[in-house]
């Protein structure tokens, strides 16, 4: 296989697998619970999908000039702060999905039709500095998606405990929950008397800065 070739499979099985896990965090979740706001800002399930969806049709799309012909009214000019974030009453969860789905096809036919050194423009960036290749683009859309990835994974983690990349695949240790209350407890003691706090078992000692 030619080096090219390579360079592009190995960015779209990282890529691809980063979509998948943000996919399926949301899978045996009530609807309230794909779109409840889970931090202080809000972050939930189903808008990191809708984000994502923007992402790869923003970069992978329209920056080399090959829109897609998606509407994304979230995405318009004078839109509403954050609503590419979470996801509208009206805003089903099957559609924001198909959507990602349909981005993934458009940006990963943008991959196939393009050289790597391709340059593109990024409409949303300051002229100066706008110009980027497609393998700058694609690094940069797997960075984004793998980051919100983990931020669902923590997010699904806190929700019912499901944790991983994909079914039967959790990336932790083998135990039950008692060893995982045990553990905790552990960090958790390890925190304190880091800190100086008392714990259960004593008083603390502060560390030395």
């Amino acid at each position: 296989m030619p080096l090219t070739d390579t360079v592009k499979a190995d960015l779209h099985r990282y890529l691809q697998e980063a979509r998948d896990a943000l996919v399926w965090k949301l899978e045996g979740l009530s609807e309230y619970d794909v779109r409840r706001p889970l931090t202080p800002t809000g972050t939930n399930l189903l808008g990191l999908v809708k984000h994502a969806a923007g992402v790869e049709l923003g970069y992978l799309g329209d920056t080399f000039g090959r829109p897609s012909g998606e509407p994304l009214p979230w995405l318009a000019e004078g839109a509403e702060l954050n609503a590419d974030m979470w996801a509208a009453p009206d805003e089903t969860r099957d559609d924001i999905v198909a959507l990602y789905r349909r981005a993934w096809a458009h940006a990963d036919a943008t991959v196939e039709a393009l050289p790597l050194d391709a340059t593109g423009t990024v409409p949303w960036w300051p002229e100066d500095r706008a110009r980027l290749t497609l393998h700058h683009a694609v690094v940069r859309v797997i960075a984004d998606t793998s980051r919100h990835a983990g931020h669902a994974d923590i997010l699904r983690e806190r929700l019912d405990g499901a944790t991983g990349e994909r079914p039967g695949a959790t990336s932790l240790p083998a135990a039950d929950p008692t060893w995982w209350a045990a553990y905790r407890d552990r960090l958790e003691r390890a925190a304190r008397e880091a800190a100086g706090e008392d714990t259960p078992d004593g008083p603390g000692t502060r560390a030395t800065p």
